[in-house]
């Protein structure tokens, strides 16, 4: 039996994480291994040697970001997380739009994820000497073999997540210990012997060949960084909400060291050609150049643990987002039940999973594996931008009066979310009119400029369509109050004159 929601008291989560926990949560779902096998290619194709400098100049306004999340989590921790932080401080429309789009973003970051780890399972394959089965030739390239084996390994950790994020927590710790061992040893190794010579203009932002190369490879960057707020996710199964908080810095400044350990070690073993050339198994050519069989296959090993880890931590925080929605009926009650044995929104987990195995059906469309990355992650990275620069604007909104009372803190409270609000919608906007004006023609190709932009167009505006039906067929109480529902406190936040909150 499962606690029924939309009635009653609301269905709540069991507190068993601690920062450590949260920690293996959010690392996972930022999967620096798959970002640097895979994401530094994908970037190297737009701002050439240069990753040091766009990953570096991505982390400035991401930590602004993650200033206002643990702000607002210290004084209204919630499953929702941005989805009742916008909703609350700016217009409940807004709050449900990040909801929505983290959810639809998540949804095709998982069937990208699929792909990723199916191609990582076919070039171990191939490294144990099979490339071939039941005659048809095993390719890591093709999305639509990748996709078949990938979505296998989905159904798996979706049924673990199911179990419990403790037990989810614990499998992603061990993971982790594997990935971040065999990184630091390849990369380090990779510093010390690669045969380009280190150059500090990798480093330099302003020898970046152009504006819109600057702003798309700032927006995949973040796309890199994007996954440290999963730990904010199951704020409401930690044991103290400043867990979350905790963990998600953490999180995000270990990313920035692997992503400049990584960009470096990568930029001194490959040339550019090498590293925008090979798409999914760019890790795996990565450990070639360095090692011989069965060394070599090291990295692709940490890379398929990384995307494993990534496609059970993404279902997780999805599911408590929606969760949290559905609590508030903006979403269908079958979101928020929770299932009496675990303790986790079971139903919705399912749900999750095959929603992903749909998405990444739909992918097979294209059918380069390469070009499906492509398109997702710029399309994931758009939206990304539009969620966090809510959340910045949410938490300046919140906290403004601090700056009357304390120049310090509101400037840290209120200033650095503003500027890294701006800039993130500056150059998300940017980027969506440069692929405006880069085509004259709709094509299903990763090189179509309306193709690139109609995906997270889609994303917006069915948000908006879905928050319509939550208004008006739902009836959500969450529009007319803007405040979601906190299952274990007596009441409402409120907020305070002197920029605090407690409850009413």
């Amino acid at each position: 039996m499962s606690q029924q929601p939309y009635g009653g008291d609301p269905p709540s989560l069991r507190r068993t994480l601690g920062v450590v926990d949260g920690v293996a949560i959010a690392a996972s779902s930022t999967a620096a291994t798959t970002s640097i096998g895979i994401g530094l290619g994908v970037t190297a194709g737009v701002v050439g040697l240069h990753l040091p400098a766009i990953m570096l100049l991505a982390f400035l306004p991401v930590l602004g970001i993650a200033g206002a999340y643990s702000r607002l989590n210290r004084v209204e921790p919630n499953a929702g997380n941005g989805y009742t932080w916008v909703g609350r401080s700016l217009t409940p429309w807004l709050g449900f739009l990040v909801g929505w789009v983290n959810i639809v973003a998540t949804v095709a970051f998982l069937a990208y994820t699929t792909a990723v780890t199916g191609s990582a399972m076919l070039q171990l394959a191939g490294d144990a000497g099979l490339h071939d089965l039941g005659g048809l030739r095993l390719d890591p390239g093709s999305t639509a073999q990748t996709t078949a084996v990938g979505i296998v390994v989905l159904a798996a950790v979706t049924l673990t997540a199911v179990t419990g994020v403790r037990t989810a927590a614990r499998l992603q710790s061990a993971l982790l210990v594997f990935e971040y061992v065999v990184l630091l040893g390849f990369c380090g190794y990779g510093i010390v012997t690669g045969p380009h010579p280190f150059s500090l203009s990798w480093f330099d932002p302003f020898a970046i060949p152009s504006t819109t190369a600057l702003a798309q490879g700032l927006l995949l960057s973040v796309f890199c960084y994007w996954g440290f707020d999963a730990a904010f996710t199951v704020n409401e199964e930690v044991r103290d909400p400043r867990d979350a908080s905790r963990a998600g810095t953490i999180t995000l400044v270990t990313m920035l060291g692997l992503f400049l350990l990584g960009s470096v070690a990568f930029q001194r073993v490959l040339s550019e050609q090498e590293l925008a050339g090979h798409g999914a198994e760019g890790l795996a050519f990565f450990g070639e150049r360095l090692a011989a069989q069965p060394l070599a296959a090291l990295p692709l090993v940490a890379l398929l643990f990384s995307a494993v880890a990534s496609l059970q931590s993404g279902v997780i925080p999805t599911a408590r987002g929606m969760f949290a929605m559905s609590r508030d009926r903006t979403l269908g009650p079958v979101w928020s039940r929770v299932s009496a044995r675990y303790g986790t929104p079971a139903a919705g987990t399912l749900l999750i999973g095959a929603l992903a195995t749909a998405v990444a059906g739909l992918a097979l469309v294209i059918p380069r594996l390469a070009d499906m990355i492509m398109a997702t992650v710029n399309a994931v990275g758009i939206v990304v931008a539009l969620s966090y620069a809510l959340i910045a604007l949410a938490a300046a909104a919140r906290f403004r009066g601090l700056l009357r009372e304390d120049l310090r803190q509101g400037i840290r409270a209120v200033v650095l979310p503003t500027v890294s609000a701006v800039a993130l919608l500056g150059l998300g906007g940017y980027l969506a009119y440069s692929f405006y004006t880069s085509a004259d023609h709709l094509e299903v190709s990763a090189d179509n400029g309306w193709f690139l932009l109609l995906t997270p167009t889609v994303m917006i505006v069915s948000g908006f369509v879905a928050a319509a039906w939550a208004k008006w067929v739902r009836r959500s109480p969450y529009f007319v109050t803007g405040l979601g529902t906190d299952a274990d406190a007596p009441g409402p936040l409120i907020p305070s004159e002197q920029g605090t909150e407690h409850a009413r």
